[in-house]
């Protein structure tokens, strides 16, 4: 296991909310899988200037958020080393086993299907996307955390990127979210979405809710019904 001084403060906050609901030998498969993906993508940043890893570790903890089991957390630590550095699977399994390797390698297949919107995509991806659905949830619990902290830090992209994204996100995800009964991130998403999409009317709705009593989702969909 890594010695606590050379954890990254996210990873710090991950293990420590890992803590609260984790045995420590499963903790410590995730903390092994973040020693691997840093390896793996060391040198790598996002647009953001930020050492790539920090956004694996970013999902890691959207899902631990969940509670959910440490082969979702290890998995979302290392879900793209697949398709972004020249870790194999039959190295993730190796070292972490089946059911992590076929999680990663789930995630990455699903990361190759190139979604338009909704209305444009292909009925042969969509199908294969629920076909993902119902062999393990968790690869998509893990895409929808993914998707969700590159909302989250989606100013970085330019303004054409950041509205293809938004308009998937509304199209594709969101839905996603709300057929498998998570709410808050179907919420989140929808946030995002719009505000990305749409800046201007999202600036016009929050200006309104901010002189607006009542419940924020209901003023927020009413409004966007009369837009």
């Amino acid at each position: 296991m890594l010695a606590t001084p050379s954890l990254p403060e996210p990873v710090l906050e991950l293990r420590d909310l890992l803590n609260t609901y984790l045995e420590p030998d499963k903790v410590a498969v995730i903390l092994r899988a973040f020693e691997t993906g840093a390896r793996a993508h060391e040198g790598q940043t996002r647009k953001t200037g930020e050492p790539y890893i920090l956004h694996p570790v970013a999902v890691a903890s959207i899902l631990a958020g969940m509670r959910m089991d440490n082969q979702s957390v290890a998995a979302a630590i290392l879900h793209d080393t697949l398709e972004d550095t020249p870790l194999t699977k039959p190295e993730i399994e190796k070292q972490f086993g089946e059911e992590i390797a076929e999680l990663v390698d789930g995630v990455t297949k699903l990361d190759k299907m190139k979604f338009r919107t909704r209305h444009e995509a292909d009925a042969e991806s969509f199908r294969k996307l629920m076909l993902a659905m119902s062999q393990d949830l968790r690869v998509i619990f893990i895409k929808l955390a993914d998707r969700l902290h590159n909302m989250r830090t989606l100013g970085s992209m330019d303004s054409g990127s950041r509205r293809r994204i938004a308009r998937e996100t509304l199209d594709i995800y969101a839905p996603i979210a709300d057929r498998l009964g998570m709410n808050t991130i179907k919420s989140e998403l929808e946030e995002l979405g719009f505000e990305n999409l749409y800046p201007w009317r999202h600036r016009t709705i929050a200006e309104h809710i901010s002189t607006t009593t009542g419940n924020r989702r209901e003023v927020i969909e009413n409004i966007k019904k009369t837009l």
